[in-house]
């Protein structure tokens, strides 16, 4: 049981808080109201199993990298807390429920869910390669939404894939606020982020510019899921979150990184899933 508590405190589950909502969101909107018991029981499945299997294989695939971190060096397998094979295990059982889940949902869910899982792989080597780490980050989570609603209703449309990407424009914006506190290890070790390239204070511009897409591209889906006044007030607060989160990140002052980057993202994800739940269900 310590080995467990040890594997959720690497994978941080509390994260889940990013992308469950959205995912949430997804359903409730494609379903127009609550959806079935089980399919909320499997979505949440998916989305536990998906972002623990992710989220454990980039913790091993990035160990050494971790340990040379002053940063991250305390991390559960740096540390000694969890080696590199029980976390293989954990990643293994993560995936399997998470295809199972798919196969529980529909065959469509099914035939597409490996999709996912090469782009959780991938992303846990860009930062090797390319600078658009962050963006593959945001296309990650971005599958969220699109996932519960294939989930639901057994196709694609385009409409929830805006949606995708503007979760994904989200996610690169405070990942890039996040990266910028590995700037200086990221420069020495050859590791490619946007912040090492062009600085603190462009990351925090070119940050600010992506939250401004993921602004519009959620007041957008008002009118392409023709949602009401709840929802139009639940993305007016987001905004109003992103505001405040970038007026306490300076170049000359990350003190508050944590603070802007964990529980305002946190809040701006609930936002938009319970304003979504009470307009589409109790409106």
């Amino acid at each position: 049981m310590e080995k467990v508590i040890s594997f959720f405190r690497m994978i941080k589950i509390e994260h889940t808080l990013f992308a469950l909502p959205f995912a949430f969101t997804g359903a409730i909107i494609a379903a127009d109201g609550i959806p079935s018991i089980d399919k909320i029981f499997w979505i949440a499945v998916a989305m536990l199993g998906a972002r623990s299997g992710a989220m454990g294989f980039n913790r091993v695939a990035d160990a050494e990298i971790d340990a040379k971190n002053p940063r991250t060096a305390n991390r559960e397998i740096p540390a000694g807390k969890i080696s590199k094979k029980e976390a293989i295990v954990y990643i293994i059982i993560s995936f399997l429920l998470y295809f199972l889940a798919a196969y529980k949902l529909n065959p469509l869910c099914f035939k597409l869910s490996p999709i996912p899982v090469i782009i959780f792989i991938l992303y846990s080597y860009t930062k090797r390669f390319t600078f658009l780490c962050h963006l593959i980050l945001g296309v990650a989570l971005g599958l969220a939404p699109m996932g519960a609603w294939v989930a639901i209703t057994g196709n694609i449309d385009f409409r929830i894939v805006l949606l995708g990407v503007g979760v994904m424009f989200w996610v690169a914006g405070f990942d890039l606020i996040y990266a910028i506190q590995d700037i200086d290890f990221d420069r020495e070790h050859n590791l490619f982020s946007i912040p090492r390239f062009i600085g603190v204070k462009n990351s925090i511009y070119l940050a600010r510019a992506f939250h401004l897409i993921a602004f519009v591209l959620f007041l957008y889906a008002k009118f392409i899921f023709n949602l009401g006044v709840l929802y139009l007030v639940g993305v007016i607060l987001c905004g109003l979150f992103m505001i405040y989160e970038h007026s306490i990140i300076k170049p000359n002052d990350l003190s508050k990184l944590d603070m802007a980057f964990f529980n305002l993202n946190a809040y701006i994800s609930l936002t938009i899933f319970v304003f979504t739940f009470f307009d589409v269900v109790v409106i």
